[in-house]
């Protein structure tokens, strides 16, 4: 038996994402004037604006891209970069560029882009069947259900790429593209580089955080120095990290779904095939805000993973970890979205035996139990969950259970830590296993197996009627059934 850690990264990594509301439309001040149609802003950024003296950098978002453009240059705004795919230009702005940016022609909504938001894992593949998935069920590639073929995008801290739980057998890291988004101190502005492959961009403050949660999605089987044996939820998948940093705004988050929009049939670029590098199929979220929040459709968030999801790429989201007893809904406002194919994971405890009959996590966040929108999808385990992690950086050190790895020098390179951001990289592995399982399928095609085979576990909430069988407000479809989503996907 593990010692349960403290919940530290339950305390500091939370899972939800910056999704902002819509602050409702303002009409023109000047008493007596004409009243001009005013596009609405995030509630982030209208509280910033009762006291801004300076610049800020905002998200202007408009019905293209030309208007977007056009909107910026006529108010004289500082133009720091573009979202092609959902018509948003990036820019930085004054209290009263952002008021005229607001009545120009074809601007549609303006959002904060300095909202901070936080970070938030060997039986846990037994309970979700998802070790018996990848040792008895094969692919359409007739290979072992273990996610070959498919890259995950990981945006979180960073990555440790020379960890041994990435180590392939010739010898190469199972990180195949290493990059950083980059965001400038005083704007926020960012933009996403490839940094070399051996660099570990997982060393700044929160540091570890991103190690352990790739290595939840798809550590290579490894034997720890005391016999135990770990592996990842889908073990023949391709890691592509993309570090935030510790310091992590939305725009940075936001940057790098962008970059999975722009770059996820190729991620390595056009000229590394597709056996080196496979195209990316789903990208793992765990942060955002304390407390969750409401679901913004007109936020820059859900449009990206409203256009990954029409080119094929799911998006997972950690449910947040901020508990709740179905009072208030406290889980990540972009999990919330009802798109096909994005999905909100609860944190499921499997008490340490592999069981599915266990419990959900005390810190898991619930949805409003009147309002099933709001609900998580689905569970994971995310309670004492062992992964890749060394001493020296910060969250793996909040583990209670180091391991050491398989050579000599490997100490200290697995800790225990438990949240939704353990839980959510399960699914983020296991929806590679299903897409290897049918190239062809949808992200709504991956969300509705999973949802209707999930197992119903009796714990907390009872069920209630939902499109695609019974829910809860706290656990959703119930815990994720690898074996039962593969045969439900068909």
């Amino acid at each position: 038996m593990r010692l349960k850690p403290a919940l530290a990264c339950t305390a500091s990594i939370l899972a939800a994402s910056a999704a902002f509301v819509s602050g409702g439309t303002a009409t023109a001040a000047v008493s007596g004037a004409p009243r001009l149609a005013q596009a609405n802003v995030s509630d982030f950024l209208a509280g910033q604006l009762s006291g801004l003296t300076g610049r800020t950098t905002v998200l202007v978002h408009g019905t293209d891209l030309a208007a977007a453009r056009q909107a910026v240059a006529a108010t004289g705004m500082t133009k720091k970069g573009e979202y092609k795919g959902i018509g948003v230009v990036i820019a930085n702005a004054t209290k009263s560029q952002i008021a005229a940016v607001r009545t120009q022609s074809g601007v549609t909504y303006v959002e904060g882009g300095a909202q901070p938001i936080e970070f938030f894992q060997e039986t846990s593949n037994t309970a979700t069947r998802g070790a018996e998935a990848a040792s008895t069920l094969t692919g359409a590639d007739g290979s072992p259900l273990t996610g070959k073929g498919v890259s995950v995008a990981v945006i979180d801290s960073g990555v440790d790429p020379t960890h041994p739980y990435f180590k392939e057998a010739d010898g190469s890291s199972a990180v195949v593209a290493n990059l950083k988004a980059l965001c400038e101190p005083l704007t926020e502005t960012c933009s996403v580089q490839k940094v070399p492959s051996f660099v570990d961009t997982d060393t700044l403050s929160l540091g570890g955080h991103g190690t352990h949660v790739n290595g939840i999605v798809a550590g290579r089987p490894t034997t720890l120095s005391d016999g135990g044996k770990l592996q990842g939820a889908a073990p023949g998948a391709k890691l592509v990290s993309i570090s935030t940093g510790a310091g992590i705004v939305i725009l940075g988050a936001d940057s790098a779904l962008n970059w999975v929009l722009e770059n996820h049939a190729a991620p390595c670029g056009a000229g590394v095939p597709a056996s080196t590098c496979p195209p990316i199929k789903v990208t793992n979220n765990s942060y955002g805000p304390t407390g969750g929040g409401e679901f913004d459709p007109e936020s820059a968030t859900v449009k990206l993973q409203r256009a990954l999801a029409a080119e094929g790429v799911v998006t997972v989201w950690a449910a947040g970890n901020d508990g709740g007893d179905g009072s208030t809904s406290l889980t990540n406002p972009p999990g919330q979205d009802p798109t096909g194919g994005i999905l909100s994971v609860a944190s499921f405890y499997d008490q340490d035996t592999g069981t599915r009959d266990g419990t959900v996590s005390d810190y898991s966040s619930r949805g409003l139990s009147s309002d099933a929108s709001t609900w998580p999808d689905i569970s994971a385990p995310g309670e004492n969950i062992t992964s890749s992690c060394r001493l020296y950086l910060a969250i793996c050190a909040t583990g209670l259970d180091p391991q050491n790895g398989p050579g000599p020098l490997d100490i200290g390179t697995f800790n225990t830590i438990s949240g939704t951001s353990m839980a959510a990289p399960h699914i983020a592995g296991i929806v590679a296993q299903l897409f290897q399982a049918k190239p062809s399928a949808t992200p709504a095609d991956i969300e509705r197996a999973l949802k209707v085979s999930a197992y119903k576990y009796s714990d907390g909430a009872g069920y209630t009627s939902g499109p695609l069988g019974t829910t809860s407000y706290d656990k959703g479809y119930g815990l994720v059934d690898v074996v039962a989503a593969v045969a439900a996907l068909g």
